[in-house]
Parts: structure tokens; C-alpha cells; sequence
């Protein structure tokens, strides 16, 4: 089956011919159905053939702070366009109100896409607004994306995995918010069970877990790699080790959001850096 097919096809799915406006009589009955949908890491080529679809015949998307403007501009004219970013310190709106809000939307709406940054089951709050919309009735659906983890390090030239050097990979939020479970992120068995990390969020707290990490007997020689806006053309990257990159960090003034790697795989970046993949813009 071509492209074309395949994304017509596509269309047919995700895209009503005619939507009829909800009514008086179904007032009290879920019009729409929700969509989250995977932004992926920046790079538009990474965006995945159904989220383009959506975007392209959604009649509302409500979108996160980390969604790159190329990918935003997929979104069709027609379309409401909703901010419902969250950066540290400032929240456009917190999660009980997007969470009503997609479930209104979907009242009036065919088509709500809730548009997020990377993969929404990565650290993105998806499986708790699924959760939401399927306790209020309302017909709801993932579109996975590709997440920053595995694709910034691949954008500089960072394998994950190595049959030399890496065996197993954790991924960890270094962002823990107040009022979340508990406990709290078991930094010594992370630092003692898996060969390679990878953390989202880390950077404000990334003494901290540099301190749990050398206290659970990982050598302050131990390479890290910290990617800000991995796949994007304003991608950064810094390179060092835990006894340095604190102070590296602060002398570049190096700031979120960035992903951190650390482990032997880091090491690949000087060999590997060169091939890295084409980022578009």
C-alpha cells in the first residue's frame, strides 16, 4: 500500500465528512472522542503519519509548552488552538482543568486532540488524563510518539544500548512534584541496577541526584550527557562526568529541558557524534 493510501485511509478514520453539532436531546451524551496524540521530541520527521492525520482534520487541540512550533504549524486553520502549558514555576492551567477541559470540548467537539510533547505514557500525564476521560464516559484514544529519551541521544550520537558497554537502560523523572505519591524515587537502586540512565526533568535537581548516585557507588568518573531540545535545530549538548558537569552546568549556564545520560554509552558520543541524524526545522 503507498503513502498516499495509507494516510488516506488514515483520514477516513480520524476524520468525520460531515459532524453534526450535538444537540438538546444528546446534551447529556459524549459527542467527540479525544485524542492523545505524541508530538515526539521536535523534529516533524519523527512526528508520527496518524498524529499529522489527526491535526490536520482536529477541530480542537489543546497543547503543551514542549510541542515544537513545526510541528504546531500542521494544525489546521479551522482548528481552536489552546495553550495548556507547564514550565517550572508557571502552569497556564493545572491538571484538573485541562482534564475538564477535553472532557467539555469533547461535548461539542468531534475531534479534541490533546497534543503533547514526546510520547503521552513517558512521563507525560497521559495515562491520568485517560484515566479521567474514561471514568466521565468520554471515548478516548493514544497515539504514541517518539520520546525525547531514546531520540536526543540518539541525536548525538549516544546509543542507549551497546553490547560492550550497556546491557539495560532506566528511564526516571528527576522532576517530582509535591502532593504525588509516594516514595520517592529510589535513586541507589536505580544507580546500582541499570547500566545506563536516562532522566527527564533533571536538570534543576541534578545535584542532588548526582549526590544519591555517587552515594549508592557510582564513581564521580562516570560519564554523563546532558541535551537540551534534542532533535531540534536549537539542540545543545554538554559532556562530562559527575564530578564535573555541576560546575559545568553552571558556567555555560546551561538551563532545562534537557535529558541526562549517564553510563559508559556516553563515551560512544565521541566516535558517533559525527553521524548523527539531519534536523529539520
Amino acid at each position: 500500500m503507498s503513502y498516499r493510501n495509507i494516510e488516506k485511509n488514515l483520514s477516513s478514520a480520524f476524520c468525520p465528512l460531515k459532524v453534526e453539532s450535538n444537540t438538546e436531546k444528546n446534551k447529556n451524551k459524549y459527542f467527540g472522542k479525544v485524542y492523545l496524540v505524541g508530538a515526539g521530541p521536535g523534529d516533524p520527521g519523527l512526528f508520527t503519519l496518524k498524529g499529522k492525520v489527526l491535526l490536520e482534520c482536529a477541530n480542537v487541540v489543546i497543547y503543551d509548552a514542549l510541542v515544537s512550533p513545526a510541528i504546531l504549524m500542521m494544525i489546521n486553520s479551522q482548528a481552536e488552538k489552546i495553550y495548556a502549558g507547564k514550565r517550572r514555576g508557571y502552569h497556564s492551567l493545572n491538571q484538573d482543568e485541562i482534564t475538564q477541559m477535553l472532557i467539555e470540548k469533547a461535548l461539542t467537539n468531534a475531534v479534541v486532540v490533546r497534543l503533547k510533547g514526546g510520547d503521552p505514557f513517558m512521563f507525560g500525564r497521559g495515562g491520568e488524563e485517560m484515566e479521567e476521560l474514561v471514568k466521565a464516559g468520554v471515548s478516548v484514544e493514544v497515539i504514541s510518539g517518539v520520546t525525547s529519551g531514546i531520540a536526543a541521544p540518539a541525536y548525538v550520537g549516544i546509543p542507549l544500548t551497546h553490547r560492550l558497554y550497556s546491557s539495560s537502560v532506566t528511564f526516571v523523572t528527576g522532576h517530582e512534584t509535591c502532593g504525588k505519591y509516594r516514595p520517592f524515587v529510589k535513586w541507589r537502586a536505580i544507580a546500582q541496577g541499570s547500566e545506563t540512565i536516562v532522566i527527564y526533568m533533571g536538570i534543576h535537581n541534578l545535584p542532588y541526584i548526582i549526590e544519591q548516585m555517587h552515594n549508592a557507588g557510582l564513581s564521580l568518573d562516570t560519564s554523563i550527557a546532558l541535551v537540551r531540545w534534542g532533535t531540534r535545530p536549537e539542540q545543545e549538548e554538554l559532556i562530562g562526568t559527575l564530578g564535573t558537569i555541576v560546575s559545568q552546568v553552571k558556567t555555560t549556564g546551561f538551563e532545562g529541558p534537557a535529558i541526562a545520560i549517564i553510563g559508559a554509552v556516553v563515551n560512544m558520543h565521541a566516535t558517533l557524534s559525527s553521524c548523527r541524524p539531519v534536523v529539520l526545522s
